[in-house]
Order: structure tokens, then C-alpha cells, then sequence
């Protein structure tokens, strides 16, 4: 089997998707991971859809991969949710808003007044045009009042938090991961406060957005197993199955925990469609009154 991972290694999708892989051998056998970054995760998630329907080839998906091609595209190259089956979710991850040491501020409203105190010097980075961390920014800026607070985006986190500690960008929105936090504690980034409603297991010194004053930044990104439509029903439960097994691990669960992932609850793959679903509902709006598309 192969699971496509929809962006470039050092993310939190690959950071996912690559422990998954090896701890779920005993269930489903080996699987192989696939990188294929670009477009905010469609290029890969596109891959997926076009793969043969028999359970061999898989899909890290998610909120970014879901949201960006049902809510941005004016012309997608897939639909999300005829296109893809959604399986079984793994975790749930915050994104961060982090800036590079050398920027004067600790705390969100520190930022947006070195912002506005500074036009034409600042702006952000995120894994890609169109992705949940790009939204997530622009939320950020949308509730805050930013206009001069431009969005630089990159093929994945991973470059642009390369980028950002060695100074190339002041800013990135990346999925919080063990990564994300540890360069926080070693003093190369300062992660200004994390997108969940509450604070993450792995990270309690983080504060959060909606701590700060910010109610409405709580942007989560789901991350499950899907598979391009058509596979049959029974291999569907089977993987879910399998995921479920992976699950109840209270081994994997610390891997996750600590690697600042947040737990999903168990699901079949009939209440995983629907969250999705409903996920995507909850973003329509915010998404419209942005007004961000993608050509």
C-alpha cells in the first residue's frame, strides 16, 4: 500500500503520517509513504483521487486538503467530497503564528501593533496559497484589522520554517508540531499563541488566540485517512479497522500527544464523512467574507 502525503517532509502531515505508516503494519501490512507537496496539499490529494479504487493507495487528508478545493478553487480539480471517501481521522492539530526571534513582540497584540507600527517590513509565510495555515493567517488578520500584513507562500511549513529560522521571513503560520515547539523552547522562533480552543497537552506554556482576546481564531486541522471513491465497502471498514486498532494504542496516543497533536475520538467512517462535511460548513462563510479564491 502506498499513503500519499500531500506535502513536503518536515510538516505536521508528514510528521503524521510517517509514524502511522510504520505502527500500522501489524494491521494492514506495509505502506510506503508518497510526498507530493504543492498547492496548499491539492496536487497530491488530486493524485489520490485519480488512483485506482481498491484500497491500495490512500490519502493523509485533511482540512487543508478538503476546505482549499471545495471552498477556494473557481475551478477545482477535484471535488472533496464526491471524490474521496473519508475513512477514519487520526488527530487534530493547532496552527501556530510564530515569528523570528528578532521581532520586538511575545504576544499577539504585541505583534499587530509592531505590524501596523511598521509598513512595507512585515509579512507571513505559510505551507501554501489556499492552505488552512494561509486562512488561518488571514483570519488572524481579518479580526485584528491588518491590511499591510502581506501572505508569502511556500510549497509546505517545512520550507517556510526553514526560511523562517534563518531569518528570511519574520512570520509563518505552521501547523503546531514537537518541531514548532521545540525550536520555541531552544529560543530560535517565538510561537506568539496556537489556534485550538484550549491549550495543547504537549505544549501547556503556549497560550492560545482565543486566551488573547481573539474568540473566533480557533482553526483546528483534522487529519484522517481517506481513499479515492469507488473502493469497496468492506476494504473501507477494514482500513477504518485498522486505524481504530492503531488508536486504542496508548502508545501511539503518547506519540501523538507529544508530538502536540490533539486526539480525535473514534469514529466510523459514516460520522467521519459528516464531521468533514460540517467542517467545511463552518469555514463557507468565513471564507466568503475574506474573499480568497484560487485560480
Amino acid at each position: 500500500m502506498r499513503l500519499i502525503v500531500p506535502f513536503p517532509p518536515g510538516g505536521a502531515f508528514d510528521t503524521i503520517g510517517r509514524p502511522w505508516a510504520d505502527r500500522i503494519k501489524p494491521y494492514l501490512g506495509t505502506v510506503v509513504i508518497e510526498n507530493i507537496g504543492g498547492a496548499g496539499g491539492g496536487v497530491g490529494a488530486a493524485q489520490a483521487t485519480r488512483s485506482r479504487p481498491d484500497g491500495y493507495t490512500l490519502l493523509l487528508g485533511g482540512a487543508t486538503t478538503h476546505i482549499t478545493e471545495a471552498l477556494l478553487k473557481t475551478k477545482p480539480t477535484f471535488d472533496p467530497l464526491k471524490d474521496l471517501e473519508a475513512i477514519s481521522p487520526i488527530a487534530v492539530t493547532a496552527f501556530a503564528i510564530a515569528v523570528h526571534p528578532s521581532v520586538p513582540a511575545n504576544d499577539l497584540k504585541e505583534l499587530v501593533a509592531y505590524v501596523k507600527a511598521h509598513p512595507g517590513k512585515m509579512s507571513y509565510g505559510s505551507a501554501g496559497h489556499g492552505s488552512l495555515n494561509h486562512l488561518t493567517g488571514e483570519l488572524f488578520k481579518l479580526k485584528t484589522g491588518l491590511t499591510d500584513f502581506p501572505h508569502v507562500p511556500y510549497r509546505g511549513a517545512g520550507p517556510g520554517l526553514t526560511d523562517l529560522l534563518a531569518g528570511q521571513i519574520p512570520a509563518l503560520v505552521p501547523a503546531m508540531t514537537n518541531i514548532v515547539a521545540e525550536h520555541h523552547r531552544a529560543g530560535k522562533l517565538k510561537v506568539l499563541a496556537v489556534t485550538h480552543g484550549k491549550r495543547l497537552a504537549a505544549a501547556p506554556e503556549l497560550p492560545t488566540a482565543v486566551e488573547q482576546g481573539l474568540p473566533d481564531l480557533v482553526a483546528p486541522n483534522f487529519i484522517g485517512v481517506y481513499a479515492p471513491t469507488g473502493v469497496p465497502k468492506d476494504i473501507v471498514d477494514a482500513i477504518a479497522a485498522a486505524n481504530l486498532k492503531l488508536l486504542a494504542e496508548k502508545s501511539y496516543q503518547e506519540l501523538l500527544i507529544s508530538g502536540t497533536f490533539e486526539l480525535e475520538p473514534p469514529s466510523s467512517p459514516a460520522v467521519y464523512r459528516r464531521y468533514v462535511d460540517s467542517e467545511i460548513e463552518r469555514w463557507r462563510p468565513i471564507v466568503t467574507t475574506m474573499g480568497i479564491k484560487i485560480d
